[in-house]
């Protein structure tokens, strides 16, 4: 993949966030095609009181779907439009029901305390803007697959994302994207083998 000026790597466990300007524009570029993105939108000035933020619930709501595609205008827990999906050159199927993973997640696993987490990938990357918020709201699993089956049960799957593929979102309000190149090595949602890695942020068209 070649390099682009306004590119920002993100390396494999670790997080990220880019101030968005309204009308401007983020894609999310799948590296290796294999790594699932938490992702977040808050709107600016991020207030810790009473927080907004892109809600999974309240778009589920509205697009009475549980998969977003191209088109789509994404909101906030009251209902104002923050982003809308301009591009997808993935298979789809982003989920939209898994929480964010957590440091009790991997002790529950039996993983050894200090697991890197998108949860405290999130706080990391909006510590860096000076925001904060008091709790991780659901995130945008890009290139995640948690099929649900027979209307009820849940099936963790690989990406079926292509080296390269991406999502471009538009902000419709000033915000932070955030975004997790999620350090799961416990669910098969990471290539199968739970080996993070890095992703792309590029910046405007």
């Amino acid at each position: 993949m070649s390099v682009q000026a306004r590119d920002i790597e993100v390396p494999g466990g670790t997080g990220h966030a880019v101030r968005l300007a309204a009308g401007e524009t983020v894609t999310v570029v799948n590296v290796h095609g294999t790594q699932v993105v938490d992702t977040w939108a808050i709107p600016l000035p991020v207030g810790a009181a009473e927080p907004e933020f892109l809600s999974m619930e309240h778009c589920r709501e509205v697009l009475t779907r549980i998969l977003f595609r191209p088109g789509d205008v994404l909101i906030t827990n009251r209902y104002r439009p923050i982003l809308t999906i301009v591009a997808d050159t993935s298979p789809g199927g982003h989920d939209t029901l898994i929480a964010a993973c957590s440091a009790g997640m991997y002790l529950r696993a039996g993983r050894p305390p200090g697991h890197r987490n998108c949860s405290d990938n999130l706080r990391a990357a909006l510590a860096a803007h000076g925001a904060a918020l008091p709790f991780t709201p659901s995130p945008w699993n890009l290139f995640m697959i948690a099929a649900v089956l027979d209307g009820n049960a849940l099936e963790y799957r690989r990406p079926v994302s292509k080296p390269g593929d991406s999502v471009t979102v538009r902000a419709e309000l000033d915000c932070l994207v955030a975004v997790s190149a999620c350090p799961d090595d416990v669910y098969p949602t990471n290539g199968g083998d739970g080996t993070p890695r890095e992703i792309v942020l590029r910046l405007g068209g």
